[in-house]
């Protein structure tokens, strides 16, 4: 059995992490963290989970937490990763982080979008965690930055098209959507229940953080330099995101025939699933699973392709992604603790 810790675990991707682990079989929690719930048992604060584990909130500190587990998960806030990260790293154990603190490569485009990195050393030895597209690395590394939620959705349904010169790499446009619970836990006036239900809203419209994540690794699929426009949307659901990607075509081709090479890209993923021709996906269809559906149309009228990719945001999107990346990491198969049918209705 590896023996698992979380870092931070009193926040929904935390209490995913839990919901999932508990589920797995080949792992054993050994701690969860939270200043806030020290001493008190998790169904406590999360009812669900009475009667199917005895797990109690605990304030280790790095140290403490390091010298129980092999196997490490990060669920912390930007910038509070980078402080702790550093400690687990030098005694060993394998992190996964799943705060944007080790995403971004390049020191300067961190700070301009979230503020001073002060762990710059560890950079290097970040592997961007997208199991589709970085699965050797991920497999060779120790440390691993889990990917955001909008860039999970973005990236995986624009990989396909960049690698196979299918778009003009400079008309990308990314329309995405999100459930209320990508805005974490904590209570704020925005996202508060009449805030939000029946309502349905545009943020951050060309500044949101997620966005030099997906140029930069939209531009290494593409070998050179990507800028998009990404606009992202509050839905008044608890789960989910819908990102409907568009861009010109530089070739005259058919839905059936991108289809076709989406299929062959993605032949080995169990975690992706590419709709038949003139069928698209619907977040319902994904919710509570760790799975990426894609569909995709193309408007002869203008001569460009529109993806629709859905993901739960919590899952693929966080937790789901981040074990997926442990089992890699441990040598388990890829789809443990995973096997999830979706919640429908």
């Amino acid at each position: 059995m590896v023996k698992v810790g979380i870092y931070g675990a009193s926040g929904y991707t935390g209490q995913e992490l839990l919901r999932l682990l508990l589920q797995h079989g080949q792992v054993e929690i050994v701690a969860i963290t939270s200043r806030q719930y020290k001493g008190l048992p998790l169904p406590q604060v999360f009812p669900g989970f009475q009667g199917l584990t005895n797990l109690a909130f605990v304030d280790h500190t790095p140290e403490e937490l390091a010298a129980l587990c092999d196997v490490v998960f990060l669920a912390l806030p930007h910038s509070v990763s980078m402080q702790v990260a550093p400690v687990f790293h030098a005694a060993r154990i394998k992190v996964i982080d799943l705060s944007a603190d080790f995403r971004i490569h390049d020191v300067e485009t961190y700070e301009n979008w979230y503020g001073k990195h002060t762990s710059t050393g560890l950079l290097a030895e970040a592997v961007y965690g997208i199991p589709e597209l970085n699965r050797p690395a991920i497999a060779a590394g120790t440390f691993i930055a889990n990917p955001g939620c909008y860039p999970t959705s973005v990236i995986l349904g624009l990989a396909p098209l960049l690698k196979g010169n299918y778009i003009d790499q400079d008309s990308i446009i990314v329309d995405s959507k999100s459930g209320v619970s990508g805005a974490g836990r904590e209570a704020k006036v925005d996202t508060l229940y009449c805030e939000v239900a029946e309502g349905f809203k545009a943020y951050n419209v060309g500044r949101h953080r997620h966005t030099p994540e997906m140029e930069q690794e939209l531009s290494l699929l593409a070998g050179k330099k990507i800028t998009i426009s990404f606009t992202p949307h509050l839905l008044p659901v608890s789960r989910g995101i819908l990102s409907t990607i568009y861009a010109d075509l530089t070739k005259k081709t058919t839905a059936a025939e991108l289809l076709d090479f989406f299929r062959e890209f993605y032949k080995i993923e169990k975690f992706v699933t590419v709709y038949p021709d003139g069928t698209l996906p619907n977040i319902l269809s994904v919710r509570g699973t760790n799975y990426c559906h894609l569909g995709l149309i193309v408007d002869e009228r203008t001569n460009r392709v529109v993806v629709i990719s859905v993901i739960d945001n919590l899952v693929k999107g966080a937790a789901g992604q981040a074990i997926q990346n442990m089992n890699i990491l441990c040598g388990f198969a890829e789809d443990s603790g995973l096997n999830m049918m979706p919640l429908f209705p």
